[in-house]
């Protein structure tokens, strides 16, 4: 698996939130050394999937949804990258032949075993010793 360049900010973002604490976005950015535009584009998404709040304002900024152990590696990637699938290559939906079906089987098996492992990895675990 590739972790994204948006999965890992995020990443280091929701680590930076302290739990009940608010960070503003130049703030994280500049603790995680990460670009502020994008940065800003990634905690947006992590704000609409439910892992971060903001505020709006001279006093706002973005704070954890929930409890770092209750929020998974999975919730994180899917927030910033959309749903793991697996997907074959080259095989058009009426033209799959008994073994392409069999490698989309396996394809799918994986991912959903990635995914499972995913959802054990929660972000209390990924930001000890920030």
């Amino acid at each position: 698996m590739r972790l994204t360049t948006a999965s890992r900010y995020a990443v280091q973002a929701l680590a930076r939130l302290p739990p009940g604490a608010w960070g503003r976005a130049r703030e994280i950015a500049g603790a995680a050394s990460l670009p502020d535009p994008f940065l800003g584009k990634v905690l947006s998404q992590l704000v609409k999937a439910g892992l971060a709040r903001s505020v709006k304002g001279p006093r706002g900024g973005y704070s954890l949804a929930r409890a770092p152990g209750e929020i998974t590696l999975l919730d994180i990637i899917e927030a910033v990258d959309g749903p793991i699938r697996a997907e074959s290559a080259g095989v058009s939906p009426g033209g799959a032949t008994a073994l392409d079906r069999r490698l989309q089987a396996a394809c799918d098996g994986a991912a959903e075993m990635l995914r499972e492992w995913l959802a054990e990895v929660t972000l209390a675990v990924l930001a000890k010793g920030k």
